[in-house]
């Protein structure tokens, strides 16, 4: 097996994997198709934006939760519960839209359920990758992980906006409500240790703020968390705006958005399979530097263009760039964390990484509703290179002085 693909030697790893696949196509299509009905039925870009707000929000009231469940209670059983409730709000949503009673309201609210189940799910199941695969296949299978997630991006809003144009968005939430079995499938026929958890007296909040104080302490960790933090609080905005692009700039549609979409994904499909081709971690903070300025000059440009075909090859760039980043900064987090503290302390990333974009979310819909979605989009791409001339100076630079203390391992 190709270097590449090393993780794929775990049995549990491939059943993953296999699963994930299906389930994120299905994931893919239900996002798309809720962004597009959100806006049909509304017209409205700050309510785009509070769409985005309610389905990310709770990860950052609740990850906190999360990691303290992925430290103390089995991760199996958790990620096997978190992927079942989620097919259960997406039959909900399915019924709903399919009868014609749904509203924008009821959207909104499906979504803030969503992200409730997705704020226990992400650090649960982030920290269930090393009892798949091991630590020393741990960067790998994380890269792979990418890869699967970002090729459903590909594939799941390109479907979707033909499904929508068809058959209506209803049909894309039935579909992702059967793609979970899959996953749950998967998950059942593992072997995986029973090992009874550790027990703790603490509280999930007093936990959070210990892989909290960890991470902060941790140079390297704070320093890649924090960017990570910028480009997710401005840099991902865009994917709430892509009807208004698509739509009343572009010209394109549903079709043309699910294409945008799509693009975005191969962009960050390639992304995730040159890091998982990679056999050495070191010179991260460069990459991670590069691909922040990449991410930053995207965006001003994809905001500013009025051309379908410019606006694909940019957003596929933007995709590229920002799956780096996200993999190498999950590596590096991953790598230094002690076992102890893992869910934690990924609870704190999905936090800085998923739990601000909720607030990006609500602001871009603000702003946007007074300057107009394009305009945001430029501001936004000024404060994502704004910290990546920030991390270039007090990190990067800062290595090439003193490379005996590099925060991150240089190369």
């Amino acid at each position: 097996m190709t270097t590449r693909f090393r993780a794929m030697q775990h049995r549990n790893f491939q059943l993953f994997i296999g699963g994930q696949l299906v389930s994120l196509i299905g994931t893919w299509m239900q996002t798309t198709a809720q962004l597009w009905l959100v806006y049909k039925l509304t017209n409205s870009a700050a309510l785009l934006g509070f769409f985005g707000f309610a389905n990310q929000i709770p990860i950052l009231v609740l990850a906190s939760v999360g990691g303290y469940l992925g430290d103390h209670y089995n991760r199996w059983y958790g990620v096997i519960a978190t992927q079942t409730a989620s097919m259960l709000l997406a039959f909900v949503l399915a019924g709903l839209t399919l009868t014609g009673l749904i509203r924008e309201w009821e959207i909104i609210l499906i979504a803030f359920l969503v992200g409730v189940v997705n704020a226990f799910d992400v650090p649960i199941r982030q920290s269930f990758f090393v009892e798949m695969v091991g630590k020393e296949d741990l960067p790998n299978a994380i890269a792979l992980n990418s890869s699967i997630f970002n090729g459903a991006r590909v594939v799941g809003p390109a479907i979707a906006g033909f499904a929508i144009a068809w058959v209506g968005e209803g049909w894309c939430f039935m579909l992702n409500g059967i793609s979970f079995l899959a996953v749950i499938g998967a998950l059942l026929a593992m072997r995986v240790s029973h090992a009874k958890p550790q027990p703790s007296k603490e509280s999930p909040l007093r936990a959070f703020i210990e892989g909290f104080r960890y991470a902060m302490s941790d140079v390297p960790v704070r320093s890649v968390l924090l960017l990570l933090s910028v480009l997710s609080l401005f840099g991902l905005q865009y994917s709430v705006f892509l009807p208004i692009f698509a739509d009343g700039i572009l010209h394109g549609g549903a079709k043309g958005m699910g294409f945008l979409m799509s693009s975005a994904g191969v962009g960050a499909v390639i992304g995730a399979l040159y890091f998982a081709g990679r056999t050495s971690y070191t010179g991260l903070a460069r990459w991670i530097a590069a691909t922040s300025m990449v991410c930053a000059i995207g965006l001003m440009i994809f905001s500013q263009s009025r051309f379908f075909a410019l606006s694909a090859v940019v957003i596929f760039f933007v995709g590229f760039a920002a799956t780096v980043q996200m993999a190498a900064t999950n590596t590096i987090v991953q790598s230094r964390v002690p076992d102890a503290l893992r869910g934690r302390v990924m609870a704190v990333y999905a936090t800085m990484f998923m739990g601000v974009q909720p607030i990006g979310s609500l602001i871009a819909g603000g702003v946007a509703k007074r300057i107009g979605a394009p305009n945001t989009l430029t501001i936004f791409g000024l404060f994502v290179m704004a910290g990546s001339l920030f991390f270039i100076v007090r990190v990067v630079m800062k290595m090439r002085q003193t490379p005996a203390e590099s925060p991150v391992p240089a190369g």
